[in-house]
């Protein structure tokens, strides 16, 4: 039964849920952004552009294991403050990077920011339901999950064109400019936030790395290392398989950018009528697609279309797999809302590794077949997860409609 909202309250809310949408498109561009300025970052701190490489590894590492680590000792503080708190941090220490001509410094700065986005990430999605209507929730994952979306298919090009009309500082100054002005509107627009489970670390572990939980985070392990091992590897298989080179690569990319954004924000609508088999449905049309970009591979208009129901499907899951690992921790969902972006980066890391040897030892094609694979083996994983249920002493309050907490 749908749960009315006075338009005023209706408004504020969609405000709110924009500016998380914002905070997490900020994110997302200053993680990435540094793949498009690489090589003059190498050139300034007298590394090479290999080694500059590790500026990515250091910031997936810290998102992975720092972001719950942090979730887990700030969990007795208060969730709005926190947001706040935790969002102007981030954009200190991206202006310690910035004024930085130390490379080991600069990556040690990465690991910490990357840590401080897994914890936003996660306040974001407790302040994002606590906000709406229990069945809307799966539509306020999507926002904060979007903003990812949209700074990988937006974002990160833009910022790369302003390093490359200015400098490498230059990107990254935008971005902090625009998180500044994120902040000061979360400041005011951001209603008090209730915790989403139990007050103390330990229950919330207990809760949140249940067998029901890890199983699910499982499978977004295979969920994403699938088509990873082909997306990490698609630019050789564009040029040497579809025979497109050059802008031709970009314009599929960002074809393939725009329809994740399309999935991100569509499948929150989806979460919401029923998660478990929005997973095994997306699941199944991410192998459907991948199959299609491997038998297609040499009609390029074709394997556009294959890209794009491939990003609409990969990120179509993302907010159900998160309603899942929410809904199934019960008291435990503080932590667990940070827990998914932690298995789907080791995903992403295992796929990327796999893809590659696929690609040194059987050519082009062969990262496609592995992604083929993966995603399948994952269809039965996704059937039997969906099963999953949480024990009735083990489910957490309906998120709050009128927050009372800080």
């Amino acid at each position: 039964m749908s749960t009315q909202i006075a338009p005023g309250r209706r408004r504020r809310t969609n405000l709110a849920l924009l500016l998380l949408f914002l905070g997490t498109f900020t994110m997302g561009s200053a993680e990435l952004v540094v793949v498009g300025v690489l090589q003059p970052v190498a050139t300034d701190l007298g590394v090479s552009v290999s080694t500059a490489g590790f500026l990515v590894t250091a910031y997936a590492l810290g998102l992975s294991i720092g972001g719950p680590v942090l979730t887990a000792l700030t969990i007795r503080l208060g969730r709005r403050p926190l947001l706040w708190s935790t969002l102007a941090a981030w954009l200190v220490f991206n202006l310690v990077a910035v004024l930085t001509a130390d490379f080991a410094t600069f990556i040690v700065v990465r690991a910490v920011t990357g840590s401080l986005q897994g914890l936003f990430v996660g306040l974001a999605f407790t302040a994002g339901i606590s906000m709406v209507p229990p069945e809307r929730i799966g539509r306020a994952f999507s926002a904060v999950i979007g903003g990812f979306a949209v700074s990988t298919a937006l974002g990160v090009p833009i910022g790369t064109l302003i390093g490359e009309a200015t400098s490498w500082e230059g990107a990254f100054l935008a971005i902090i400019g625009l998180g500044v002005l994120i902040l000061a509107a979360l400041i005011l627009v951001i209603p008090p936030v209730p915790s989403g489970g139990a007050g103390n670390a330990w229950t919330q572990a207990r809760h949140a790395f249940a067998p029901r939980v890890l199983a699910v985070l499982g499978l977004c392990v295979l969920l994403f290392a699938g088509p990873y091992a082909t997306l990490t590897y698609i630019t050789p298989f564009l040029d040497r398989v579809t025979g497109i080179s050059g802008a031709g690569i970009s314009a599929f990319l960002l074809a393939y950018g725009a329809a994740t954004a399309v999935g991100a924000f569509g499948g929150g609508r989806f979460a919401d009528r029923n998660a478990s088999r929005a997973i095994l449905v997306t699941n199944a049309v991410l192998v459907a697609a991948l199959a299609l970009l491997y038998v297609v591979a040499e009609a390029p208009p074709l394997v556009a279309l294959a890209l794009i129901v491939w990003g609409i499907a990969g990120f179509g899951m993302v907010p159900s797999l998160q309603y899942r690992i929410v809904s199934l921790s019960g008291p435990g969902a503080d932590l667990a809302a940070t827990l998914p972006a932690s298995a789907i980066n080791a995903g992403i890391a295992i796929g990327s590794l796999i893809g590659g040897w696929a690609l040194a030892t059987h050519g082009a094609s062969a990262p496609v077949i592995v992604g083929i694979v993966v995603s399948a083996i994952a269809v039965p994983v996704s059937w039997a997860t969906g099963l999953l249920r949480v024990p009735v002493t083990d489910q957490a309050p309906a998120p709050a409609t009128s927050p009372t907490a800080a």
